[in-house]
């Protein structure tokens, strides 16, 4: 039994848990593992292993998850944590993902994200906590992968977009002051219709929330890198939203493209980074969904100096370039 073994089999003894069956629930892009526990009375729990050593830290989890649950939003609830071994051992929240729901019945789409919007739009009408903040400067540096990892020799290209995207990012700064939770997508989302209002949406995956701009989670959920969205979904979802919190429709639409270049840019960046560095090919399959989102948002006229200082250093994601991608995959361990 290795040392981390050792370590989970003591924290769930001391939490009343040890003689629970365990069965691997998911990894994710992190060095973070889920196990769901089951114990002889029937009940269940969540057991998140986020090893400090491999530069996870569970306490940003913590203090979002006492965020979202003071004001009537359904974070899973802590049971037992242990902080300083990235220990923490969560309620269950079951298994009906939003993705997963509308795959089996369609129809349940529109419903669902309604009620996903829903509940960004009492959060982001609670006074946000101390956190770090999403500002130009943030989103800006955030960009950085998709030139070092997506776009051959793309790290001297950098420069003219951050000279072109930074003072239209600036101009967001005074209206970032909502919380985001940053992976705020449909298998970071559960169905859980035992509740009330905005409780009946389960939420995952919010240690890396930020202080920031009211359109970056509706770009999240609705520019999904792992499932389509029909246009007419999303446009709906927006107009839906804009009329539940009276915000300048001008406005917000140019902040929602500028954030949802942003975004997909960098997601392309880490996409091709979990493949060259960490040896994960499969993200390379969901590139072609993001190139697309991606140039859908640079349209948007406010971004024409983005869409100007990047043409031609991206590559368009053929078969062909995606192939030489997972052909070079794991042959880049360093950042």
């Amino acid at each position: 039994m290795t040392q981390r073994s050792h370590l989970i089999q003591s924290f769930l003894q001391d939490a009343g848990w040890a003689d629970a069956s365990r069965k691997v629930l998911a990894g994710d892009a992190s060095n973070r593992r889920y196990d769901r526990l089951h114990r002889a009375d029937g009940q269940s729990a969540i057991l998140m292993d986020a090893p400090p050593e491999r530069g996870e830290d569970v306490r940003p989890f913590l203090a979002v998850a006492a965020h979202l649950t003071s004001i009537g939003l359904s974070a899973p609830a802590i049971y037992h944590a242990d902080p300083e071994q990235g220990l923490l051992l969560l309620e269950d929240l079951g298994d009906d993902l939003f993705a997963r729901l509308m795959a089996d019945d369609p129809t349940r789409e529109a419903p669902l994200y309604r009620a996903a919007v829903d509940v960004l739009v009492h959060l982001h009408r609670a006074s946000a906590p101390d956190l770090p903040r999403c500002d130009a400067q943030w989103l800006t540096d955030m960009a950085v992968p998709a030139f070092e990892f997506y776009a051959p020799d793309g790290k001297q290209q950098y420069a003219a977009f951050a000279a072109a995207f930074h003072p239209l990012a600036q101009v967001l700064d005074p209206v970032s002051n909502v919380v985001i939770l940053r992976d705020y997508h449909a298998e970071n989302l559960l169905w859980l219709p035992d509740r009330q209002g905005v409780a009946r949406v389960g939420l995952l995956d919010f240690q890396d929330a930020l202080v920031g701009h009211p359109a970056y989670d509706l770009v999240s959920i609705l520019q999904d890198a792992r499932r389509d969205v029909s246009p007419a979904i999303e446009a709906h979802m927006v107009d839906y939203y804009l009329m539940q919190t009276g915000q300048d429709a001008e406005n917000f639409r140019s902040a929602y493209a500028l954030l949802g270049a942003q975004r997909n840019l960098r997601i392309l960046g880490i996409f091709a980074r979990l493949c060259l560095r960490d040896g994960k090919a499969h993200y390379v399959d969901l590139i072609p969904r993001v190139w697309n989102y991606l140039q859908h948002n640079l349209r948007h006229p406010a971004l024409a100096p983005v869409a100007r200082s990047i043409d031609g250093v991206l590559p368009c994601p053929t078969p062909e370039f995606l192939e030489h991608l997972k052909s070079q995959c794991a042959t880049n361990p360093t950042p």
